[in-house]
């Protein structure tokens, strides 16, 4: 059943309601997009609704209760995502990249600070810093300790302006960034291994690349909650785009993604994260699939 509590959460200039499923996210996806209700407006359980929409809602079947109410409800649904669930604020993640950068690269605060700067750009939405964590400790529960896997993390997103030339880009950044400080093969291995992500198809033979590959993908076997926000920040980085063409255009990404025999290339990955991230992507299917 769908749920909307009143409107008094100000922001923006106006004020917002909830509106939850206490039986499924697909159900409540499904109903946000029936009224006009942008992905955006998704939080790991809930949408924000202003109060303008909040009429349409109810002639459209949300039933009202009480912000309490729907609490309970959401709750003992099992939908309810905690905070230590949550996708993190980029202010929560900087300190903890800072210090990655400090272990990494001792003597070059400067250059990490640049990086950081960059992830945290005002038009990046899902590639920004909070990516940028996330493939780090990622690198971490594959116990990947090779320097030149890490600086490849922290520089593979780190040009992104959604074009098929941003992991070139990167990969050209890090030379130029890199060269004056490291040796010459490191520097070609860091920016072989960049140019790898716009593909994620290491050789058999290719652990590093294999493993910075896993981790770029590992988000894609979240929790659900945590995975529907990264497919609400992916659709914002591509907010040029129309509906009706996104829904086109990320379904075909999904079945490619989805034909592949194999998703993840480590032990690791393909033992923890194959299943869940399959699970996920044919449910996002189905969500694209349906809307367009």
């Amino acid at each position: 059943m769908i749920l909307i509590d009143p409107a008094r959460w100000p922001a923006h200039g106006t004020e917002f309601s909830h509106l939850v499923s206490d039986t499924s996210l697909d159900e409540l996806h499904r109903f946000a997009a029936s009224v006009g209700i942008h992905p955006r407006a998704f939080d790991h359980d809930h949408y924000d609704v202003r109060a303008a929409s909040y009429d349409r809602c109810v002639a459209a079947g949300a039933v009202e209760v009480s912000g309490e109410e729907l609490v309970r409800r959401l709750i003992a649904s099992g939908l309810r995502v905690r905070t230590p669930e949550r996708a993190p604020k980029q202010e929560a993640v900087v300190p903890g990249l800072t210090e990655s950068w400090h272990e990494l690269m001792p003597g070059h605060e400067a250059l990490g600070l640049g990086l950081v700067r960059r992830w945290l750009q005002a038009h990046r939405h899902y590639h920004d810093v909070r990516h940028l964590a996330y493939v780090l400790a990622a690198l971490d529960t594959l116990v990947v300790t090779d320097r030149s896997v890490r600086l490849a993390a922290w520089f593979h997103d780190a040009v992104y302006d959604g074009a098929p030339s941003d992991e070139e880009e990167s990969a050209r950044l890090a030379i130029s960034l890199l060269t004056p400080i490291l040796p010459t093969p490191e520097v070609q291995e860091v920016a072989r291994l960049i140019r790898l992500t716009a593909s994620h198809d290491p050789s058999p033979s290719d652990h590093a690349g294999a493993a910075l590959c896993d981790a770029d993908l590992a988000i894609l076997a979240a929790p659900t909650a945590r995975y529907d926000v990264y497919v609400r920040d992916v659709r914002a980085d591509y907010s040029h785009i129309g509906d009706q063409a996104w829904a086109v255009g990320r379904t075909q990404v999904l079945d490619r993604l989805l034909s592949h025999e194999r998703l993840f290339t480590t032990p690791y990955g393909r033992e923890h994260w194959e299943a869940p991230a399959r699970v996920n992507l044919a449910r996002e299917r189905d969500r694209w699939a349906s809307s367009g």
